[in-house]
């Protein structure tokens, strides 16, 4: 067992880094637990960050500004990935994939989300198991001539082409009528042709019916899913509400809910969870 803070942070995403600065700021010790190389999360592959305050255009620009800040926070980093969320009556305590634990007095979670792989897709059936990179991690730099097969329409293909507003490359977007409303943004756009879909059948080269879709690449733009922890309350659609939690579990980032997930938000709730459990502790 490695004895953490007073809060324990899960997830070094926005919300975390977030949690871990205001809760310097009010004189709490913390730890994060995060199992990548480097705290900062999905901002490393955001290519532009338009509705953020500060100045920060792109996701690496911000990210490289939060982790100063979270630098000067000095929290403890425990590399690894949280599995479950123990709550009793005065401490968590949490069991990574390794089998070790890690406790403290509260824990905020921000796990966040991670992207929907076409076999998860209820509009789409797959001939042979197949997984694919996100939008997110598309290199535009790979992209000059190609054309791209991107399933679904969801909100990082309009990030990546306002990033991207001269890049040559032809995106074809087969989607479900559930998307419709998601095209608004990239409609107009004369290298994007949208193709309503009912059902896609996709085999293991990622070509895909009808029509025979395919392109140089492809790449999963259907969605996100949570990644949410045992011990850890979710509602039908796996989601972490903040009320219904034990006292000493606070949520935050886009683990709470899929409305609202934006960057902003995320870091917003990140710093709100660390107040909160600032108060409770003081109580």
């Amino acid at each position: 067992m490695k004895l953490g803070a007073e809060l324990v942070i899960i997830g070094g995403g926005p919300a975390g880094c977030a949690a871990a600065v205001m809760a310097a700021s009010v004189g709490i010790n913390c730890t994060i637990i995060e199992p990548r190389d480097r705290l900062g999360g999905a901002l490393w592959h955001i290519a532009a960050t338009d509705n953020v305050l500060g100045g920060h255009r792109t996701g690496p620009s911000l990210a490289t500004a939060v982790l100063a800040d979270v630098a000067r926070a000095a929290p403890q980093v425990v590399r690894g990935k949280a599995t479950s969320v123990e709550a009793r009556d005065r401490s968590v305590s949490v069991t990574l994939a390794n089998g070790e634990r890690v406790t403290g007095q509260h824990v905020v979670v921000a796990t966040g989300v991670k992207p929907v792989q076409p076999h998860d897709a209820p509009w789409i059936t797959t001939t042979a198991p197949l997984t694919l990179p996100p939008l997110t991690d598309a290199d535009p730099t790979d992209a000059v001539g190609q054309t791209w097969l991107v399933l679904g329409a969801d909100r990082p293909l309009g990030t990546f082409l306002r990033a991207n507003p001269d890049l040559d490359v032809a995106l074809l977007v087969p989607h479900p009528s559930s998307d419709v409303y998601k095209t608004e943004e990239i409609a107009r756009d004369p290298r994007v042709t949208l193709i309503p879909v009912d059902v896609l059948t996709l085999d293991a080269e990622g070509i895909a019916q009808p029509g025979d879709l395919c392109g140089d690449q492809t790449f999963t733009n259907i969605g996100v899913t949570p990644i949410a922890l045992d011990g850890i309350v979710r509602d039908p659609d796996g989601y972490c509400p903040v009320a219904g939690q034990h006292s000493r579990v606070h949520i935050a980032g886009d683990l709470r809910s899929a409305c609202g997930q934006r960057v902003q938000t995320a870091m917003g709730s990140g710093a709100e969870a660390a107040l909160d459990a600032y108060y409770a502790m003081r109580r």
